[in-house]
């Protein structure tokens, strides 16, 4: 017989966010202060950022799993391990690697069905769009310095929703490192669209129309330049529909004047 964990520590918003939606919040006892808590949801200890945590704090907590997510909390997986905790570290790229890991998680705390309901919904909301007649060209921007474009989700999802991603090619690049772009292939590839979501800080839309050589860009020229907060886009979990509804907004817009 598997027992499920009952203290659960959850350094990555989106296994937060998953363990509310699925009814397994009780069995939480710490969270990441990037995890927007609902406000009729209680509170929980928030012990980490997204590449620090409070290790002491954590272990206080007397975790039986912790949750990590990506390359970029591996050096604090391992220091968990160290210390003798529990930790499942994913690292989910893709929209399908990203339904596996909430399906996983909902099995880990035995709310199998309640986790199916949602991912119903999931798949549903993340349906394409049909019959595209123009698809603008759309540049996903993940952080300003050095220039990111779009982890493979996001590429995913402006493909789903009838835009062309410009860094297509990139989509099977799993590293933020790998996927790092100049400001001059941007403008050779002259996007229609530009979305931006810098990580935890806010888009500056008028720094990125000031730079050097862009006001020629379409996206530019018809302010066609929108954030998306980073909790509905680069948290690879059941809010994503929140961000792909944003960018299916940005998309019609742009259609409705060409």
């Amino acid at each position: 017989m598997i027992i499920a964990p009952k203290r659960i520590v959850c350094l990555s918003a989106e296994a937060a966010d998953w363990l509310w939606r699925i009814g397994a919040w009780e069995r939480v006892v710490g969270t990441t202060a990037f995890f927007k808590i609902p406000p009729e949801v209680p509170p929980k200890p928030r012990i980490s950022g997204f590449s620090t945590a409070q290790f002491d704090e954590i272990a206080d907590l007397q975790p039986d799993l912790i949750i990590t997510f990506s390359d970029v909390q591996a050096p604090l997986a391992a220091e968990l391990m160290r210390r003798g905790l529990a930790v499942l570290a994913t690292n989910q790229r893709t929209l399908a690697e990203i339904e596996a890991t909430l399906a996983l998680l909902g099995r880990i705390v035995g709310c199998e069905a309640e986790a199916e309901g949602w991912l119903n919904e999931f798949r549903q909301r993340l349906q394409p769009i049909e019959k595209v007649k123009f698809r603008p060209r759309v540049y996903f921007e993940e952080w300003n310095d050095p220039l990111i474009a779009g982890i493979a989700w996001v590429s995913e999802l402006i493909e789903r929703a009838g835009g062309e991603d410009i860094f297509a090619n990139l989509h099977s690049k799993r590293a933020a490192s790998e996927r790092v772009v100049s400001p001059q292939e941007v403008c050779r590839r002259n996007p229609d669209i530009i979305l931006a979501s810098w990580c935890g800080r806010r888009v500056r839309i008028k720094d990125i129309a000031a730079r050097p050589g862009w006001e020629k860009l379409p996206a530019v020229r018809d302010n066609h330049i929108h954030e998306i907060a980073g909790s509905d886009i680069l948290q690879p979990g059941f809010r994503l529909v929140h961000g792909y509804e944003q960018i299916k907004r940005c998309l019609l817009s742009h259609r409705s004047v060409h």
